[in-house]
């Protein structure tokens, strides 16, 4: 079945919402106005507006609010429009969400799921457009998922309800267009990292929106005689780190992408851990490909040059592999 991320995400939220009254839908013009990406478009004439819930400009209020209910027994899905305005709620999510099962000895868990919108390449300028998923990363207590594909968004909202523990769940806003088939079996686990595409002479690691360039670049790669193996690293905590090693094993050179910033991003974790586990099996130093050190600019030209693209990427894996 061929279908949208943002009909994806939306099937995943409808069939939650169906199977399992305890669940509801809580954000900013979620209900109304249908979500600001429309994934929940049709939901508050479905569902009603006890379980679809329009929120006042307070992200901090509102994730406070649905840390209660998840206390409570409520399974809610939090909507933060944009992973700009999530910093606005860092205190209830890094203070209470995260740490309330460790400072309760185990006696409180908080089943909360966060969805947010992340990254560059819509020209909505730097307030919108920043991917800051590795300060979520960084912290113990919440799982951090990065959905890259439609078979992942619309299998993992599932899984991140059943955990017992908060779930922040990002998906790009360049992802949401993307259209392509459903796979019959689109269900997935939040553990582990997927191969999305096979090769032996260097290991490509990205996760979400840089994801459909990655594999861009290992297509042009191929055409020069490259065979690059693509990893989605699609859960950022915990990492999967069994599945790097094995691709680096294979492939014994690495290149990590990643939309964040060059000092202290995701990739820089990546690459910290494959020296930690892998140096031996290295054949050349790791590189990354990361967003110019910028806040991101509004311009076309300007914000596509300050992002990873695939030229960088296809220069970045030939200097790797020394071709």
């Amino acid at each position: 079945m061929k279908m949208t991320y943002r009909e994806a995400v939306r099937q995943a939220m409808r069939e939650a919402l169906a199977a399992d009254p305890r669940v509801f839908l809580m954000g900013e013009d979620v209900g109304r106005y249908g979500g600001t990406y429309a994934c929940s478009k049709g939901f508050l004439e479905e569902f009603g507006p006890e379980r679809i819930r329009d929120t006042p400009l307070s992200e901090l209020g509102f994730v406070g609010a649905g840390i209660g209910a998840a206390l409570g027994g409520l399974r809610p899905i939090v909507e933060v429009m944009t992973v700009n305005f999530s910093l606005l709620a860092l205190d209830q999510i890094v203070n209470t969400a995260a740490a309330l099962r460790h400072m309760s000895g185990g006696q409180f868990s908080v089943p909360l799921v966060l969805r947010m919108a992340t990254g560059a390449g819509r020209q909505l300028a730097a307030q919108h457009s920043h991917s800051l998923e590795n300060w979520y990363a960084h912290i113990p207590g919440i799982r951090v998922l990065a959905p890259a594909t439609i078979a992942d968004a619309r299998g993992m909202l599932a899984p991140a309800l059943a955990d017992p523990d908060p779930v922040v769940i990002f998906e790009h806003a360049q992802l949401y267009n993307l259209e392509g088939e459903l796979p019959d079996d689109w269900h997935c686990d939040i553990a582990s990292a997927a191969v999305r595409r096979e090769g032996t002479d260097i290991s490509l690691i990205t996760y979400g929106g840089s994801l459909p360039k990655t594999l861009a670049a290992a297509e042009q790669l191929a055409a020069e005689g490259i065979q690059a193996e693509v990893i989605d690293l699609r859960v950022l905590r915990p990492l999967d780190t069994d599945t790097l090693a094995a691709s680096l094993r294979k492939t014994h050179k690495a290149v990590v992408v990643d939309e964040g910033w060059r000092s202290g991003s995701l990739a820089a974790e990546v690459m910290a851990r494959i020296v930690e586990q892998c140096f031996f099996d290295l054949d050349a130093p790791v590189a990354r490909v990361c967003s110019e050190e910028v806040p991101i600019p509004y311009a076309k030209h300007m914000e596509e040059a300050a992002l990873p693209q695939v030229p960088k990427i296809v220069a970045a894996a030939k200097q790797v592999t020394g071709k």
